[in-house]
Parts: structure tokens; sequence; C-alpha cells
């Protein structure tokens, strides 16, 4: 809270009430009296008390309808009202001289000390003027009781107002000290018991002053800010503060000099004249907290990391073990050696499609494990990408006859010779189909298109199936995350669009999922793998080979 240089209630104060009652009682009674007894000259002196008392009517006015007038326009009353009295009868010299002092006591009485200068010049201008008006006017026309009269209306009216409105003046004033003292005293308790230390700062480092807790020690007054950390860090500091003189704040930590194992946070913030204010804060809970987090993230990242590692390593032991499960039972399910009784075969047929689930979820594990651990890498060869695409297309179909979805390819009549990873390009298309199989209902229909479009070569694979809402569109694709309901999720391990996207990624390119509930899905993979004459010139156009429905055997 900051007081105002004035003090003031809204409504008028109880002086200039009976001030400005006193005054029109005075004027009033001497009014009548002039009247009453006549002779010459009372007319003009009886125009002058009316004339001075229309201010302190509008004043009286006021104060019963408890509204402060405005400060110019009752300043401007004062001085027109008596002003115009004391002119007419007889200057500063006559016998209402007195009221040249009126716009000054009017706005003592008001405690207004904002308006005392200019109610001061406005006297001095009232009795010089009036001086000027007794000197050239000629001798006044009232009697000598009449003059007396009037002179003692305007010596008790105003210099008993002045006097009055100085005490007045001097009561509020003291209250103001009272209101502004007890206001500075809350402050200063507020600023000393606050858990920070502020600093005013002079533009040439040296510290004004320092309120609060002492967290970078006592007496800092006349001490460089920048000596308040330690030596290898008041470079830091006087960075700071020129930073801070140039963009307007800045924060910054550092170990503090009176404290080496302590820490201190600082903002600063440029003033007016360049001068600086700092906060100083206790920041070793902060630091601490921000430590113990920074080194939970960097053991997650060595779990996360040695997981990865271990799984990738891990790759020929889990793997060997099971294409020795899948190869002996494939020999048994094909009656290499002989015939086997009916339930053995059923079992053989068992163990081999077991096995080859198993074996396809730990390649993907082991695939995203060592991608995860940048340990992958791409065996890149030059083949037509549609055999890759053909061959998936037939391992397909026995899965979508099952299912009752209607699974085409749309693939290139000419060769679509690509330099990739083949083994990657079938994951990639195995992946895409078999999820666009799992989320199609039975006479649906799974669309694969390969073909060359600017330079890339593009692999797009579309189905009629359910679609995905935008939260499964946002989750899908990263590691672990699946759509669906529950029996879907539970038929996979989530890693399928995310390989499709690492793989792409490890080519440069990109896949794209476009999807809407009810509308189907389709996904697109571009990979910039495409060899001449399919690679766009910067002279000519790549060609485009006409697209024909493959046959999918």
């Amino acid at each position: 809270m900051d007081p105002r240089p004035d003090i003031l209630p809204d409504a008028p104060s109880p002086e200039a009430f009976w001030w400005s009652a006193g005054w029109l009682a005075l004027t009033a009674g001497g009014g009548a009296y002039l009247l009453a007894t006549g002779g010459q000259g009372a007319a003009t002196a009886v125009i002058a008390l009316m004339l001075g008392s229309v201010a302190a009517l509008v004043d009286l006015g006021h104060s019963v309808a408890q509204r402060r007038a405005h400060e110019g326009l009752r300043l401007a009353a004062w001085v027109l009202g008596p002003g115009m009295a004391m002119l007419l009868s007889g200057g500063a010299l006559g016998p209402m001289g007195a009221w040249c002092l009126a716009p000054l006591a009017a706005t003592a009485m008001e405690g207004r000390t904002r308006q005392m200068a200019l109610a001061g010049a406005a006297a001095l201008a009232l009795l010089g003027l009036g001086l000027l008006v007794s000197l050239l006017a000629a001798a006044s026309p009232m009697t000598d009781p009449q003059a007396a009269l009037l002179g003692a209306v305007a010596m008790v009216t105003a210099v008993g107002g002045l006097a009055l409105g100085l005490v007045s003046l001097l009561r509020r004033l003291e209250r103001r000290d009272r209101v502004r003292g007890g206001v500075l005293s809350r402050l200063h308790r507020l600023v000393g018991d606050q858990p920070a230390q502020l600093l005013d700062i002079l533009p040439d480092g040296r510290i004004a002053g320092a309120y609060g807790r002492p967290l970078a020690g006592p007496d800092l007054a006349g001490r460089s800010f920048f000596d308040l950390a330690q030596p290898q860090g008041r470079h830091d500091l006087a960075r700071a503060f020129q930073v801070a003189l140039r963009d307007g704040q800045v924060e910054l930590g550092f170990a503090p000099a009176a404290d080496p194992e302590g820490w201190l946070e600082v903002r600063l913030r440029r003033g007016r004249s360049l001068r600086l204010a700092a906060i100083l804060f206790d920041g070793r809970a902060r630091r601490d907290q921000e430590a113990e987090l920074e080194a939970a993230r960097g053991e997650a990242e060595a779990q996360n990391t040695g997981k990865s590692r271990f799984l990738a390593n891990m790759s020929h032991e889990l793997r060997t073990p099971l294409n020795a499960i899948m190869g002996f039972s494939d020999i048994m399910r094909s009656r290499l050696f002989g015939p086997l009784p009916d339930r053995y075969g059923e079992y053989a047929e068992l163990i081999h499609e077991s096995g080859r689930h198993l074996l396809d979820l730990i390649n993907d594990v082991l695939d995203m494990s060592k991608i995860e651990a940048e340990r992958y890498e791409l065996s890149r060869e030059a083949f037509d990408g549609r055999e890759a695409v053909n061959a998936v297309l037939r391992l397909m179909r026995g899965q979508a006859d099952r299912a009752g979805v209607q699974l085409r390819g749309v693939l290139p009549r000419e060769p679509l010779e690509i330099d990739a990873d083949r083994r990657a390009l079938k994951q990639i298309a195995l992946n895409l189909i078999s999820n666009a199989l799992k989320f199609t209902p039975r006479n649906g229909a799974v669309t694969v298109g390969l073909q060359a479009v600017g330079g890339m070569m593009e692999l797009v694979v579309a189905d009629t199936g359910m679609g995905m809402s935008p939260e499964d569109l946002a989750r899908v694709g990263r590691p672990y995350e699946q759509a669906g309901d529950a029996e879907r999720r539970a038929a996979g391990t989530g890693l399928g669009l995310s390989l499709v996207r690492s793989f792409a990624e490890l080519h440069g390119g990109e896949m794209i999922l476009e999807s809407a509930v009810g509308e189907g899905t389709t996904v697109t993979v571009r990979m910039p793998v495409l060899l001449p004459p399919y690679v766009q010139s910067e002279d000519a156009e790549a060609p485009h080979p006409e697209p024909a429905e493959a046959p999918v055997l």
C-alpha cells in the first residue's frame, strides 16, 4: 500500500464545512446590518459581501451533499469571488484586503498540499492587483462604520480561516505520516521476513542496498555484486549482469563465496536508470532434486540400453533352439521318415505352428532391440521389389482365406529395381498385410500396391476394416502400442507398425498412416531406394511403370 501525497477522505472535511458556514453567517449578518442602517456606500458594501459569499456557498453545498468539488473549479471560485469583492471595496488597502488570503485558506482547509503552491501564487496575484487598484482608485464612497464592518468580516473569515486551515493541514500531515510510517513498517517487516534476499545494484555492479534473509552474507551494501560468487563463478555473474542490462532480465545459479557447499539462484531485472534489482533464492533443494532426476534418468537410460543390448546379444541363443524345434516338427509333419499316427501328426502341426508364431514374436522383439541399440545393420542389395512383395502375398494368402478377406496386389508390369534390404522390405510388407488382415472383418478387402512415384518406391497397404480413432492413430507406430479391443491387442506385441516405421527410416524413408473409424486404414511407406531408370533426374521425370494386378499364388 502506497499512501497518496494527500490523505483525504472522499467527502469534504468538517473544518471546511464549519468555515464555510461561518463565512456565510458573517457575510449574511454584515449584509443585513448594512441594509438596515443604509447610508452612502451601503449598496456597494452589500454587493461585495454577496460576491465573497458565493465560493463559501458552493463549498457548503458540497459539504452537505458529501461530495468533493473539483480542485481547479473550487480554487477558481475562491479566487474570483473574494477577489472581485476586494477590488470593489477599494483594493488590497481597502477594508476587504484580507480576502487576498481566501484561496490559500480554502486550499489549506481541504488539505490539498498539491494545490498550495498554485493557491499561494493566486493570493500573490490578488494582492498585486489589489495594490494597483488601491493606488489608482478614487476615495471609497463608504463611511467609516461601513468600512470597519467590512474589515472585521474580512479579517475574521480570511485570517481565521487561514489559521484553521493550517491547523487542519498540519493534522492531516501528521495523520499521513502515521499511515505512511505504518505502511513502511509493515513493508520492512515483510521484506525482512520473506525467504529471499533482495538487492539494489548500481550500474557499475556495486550493491546499494540488501534486504531480507542474508543468503549471500550480511552487510552487502557497498560490496561488488560479482564478489558474491566463488572465484570460478564470478565470470558467469559478470556475463549475466551484462545480459540483464542488455535484455532486461536473466536467471543464473552459482555457488556463493560465503558458503562453498551452498547454491544460490539469482534473478536479475533491469529497472530505471540502469539499476538492477536482484532476488536471491536458496537453490540447494532444487539443485539436489534436479541432480537426483538426472541420475534417475541416466540410470533408466542405462538400464534400457542394457536391456536392448542383452536382447540383441541373445539373438542367436533364442533363434537356434526355435529353429531346431521347427525343423524337427516340420520333418514329423511331412512324414519324411515314414507315417505317423494321426494324433502325433496333429501334435507336430501344433508344435510347428506355435514355434512359427513364437519365432515371429521373438524376431520382432529382437529386431526392435537391435534398432533401439543402434546395432541393426541393413544388408542392402539390388533386386526386383515386386518379387519380395509378391512372396509375402503368397505367404499371407492362406491367412486371408481363413479370415474370409479378399487379398489382392497391384504391382508394376515391369521389374521395379531397388537397392534395399530384402528381408526388411519383406518384413515391412508382412507386418502391414498381417495388421490389415487382423483388423478387417470377413468379406472385407486388403489391397497392396507397389509403384515408383517421384523418385521414391511407394508401398501402399489399404484395408476396408474398422479403422482407427484419432487417439489410436496418435499412439500406434510407437513400440508396444496397439489399437483395437483387448482380443485384437492380445494377438501381437505391438511392434509391427513400429518396426515398419523404423525399417523405413533406416532406408531414409517414412511411414504415413491415414485412417478413420468405420472407413478403413491406409498405410503408405516411401523409401528412396529406386535404381535407374526409376530414379528421377534433374532434366526429366522418371518413368512410371504401369501397374497391374499381381497374381497371388
